[in-house]
């Protein structure tokens, strides 16, 4: 049994509501997925179907639904006996270029292109995913 780690799983609890809250938040505002940057164009989801692109691709400012599904199963094993530290490291570790790829949060990580709910949703989440990759993966 690996040992728990009350840190880490409250790191990745709060990295969790935070992709939860991007995902409500683009579901509300109708943001769908836009992954590309300059010459690499990956895609652009419909804002028409939000709800349904965010079960296979994701949206805007949320990893896709079974992303935060087994995000959720890791974060409550490495909080019950620190089962899945590991896997919660990589899965966090994958959500970092997720989260630069994708336009409207690098639009919103810019200078000028704040906004009062949706900057803090896509700077938390990074941050958070950061951390919770070196604390997991250390």
């Amino acid at each position: 049994m690996a040992d728990r780690d009350p840190v880490l799983a409250g790191l990745a609890a709060a990295q969790l509501a935070a992709g939860l809250a991007g995902l409500v938040v683009s579901w509300r505002r109708r943001l769908p997925y836009d992954v590309g940057a300059g010459r690499l164009e990956v895609g652009r989801g419909d804002p028409r179907h939000v709800v349904r692109g965010s079960l296979l691709v994701g949206s805007a400012l949320a990893a896709p639904v079974p992303v935060l599904a087994v995000q959720a199963a890791l974060t409550a094993a490495v909080a019950v006996d620190g089962r899945g530290r590991r896997a919660l490291g990589l899965l966090a570790l994958s959500l970092v270029p997720g989260y630069l790829e994708e336009r409207r949060a690098r639009q919103r990580l810019a200078p000028g292109g704040a906004d009062r709910v949706e900057s803090p949703l896509v700077a938390a989440g990074l941050v958070l995913a950061a951390a919770v990759a070196a604390r997991a993966l250390r």
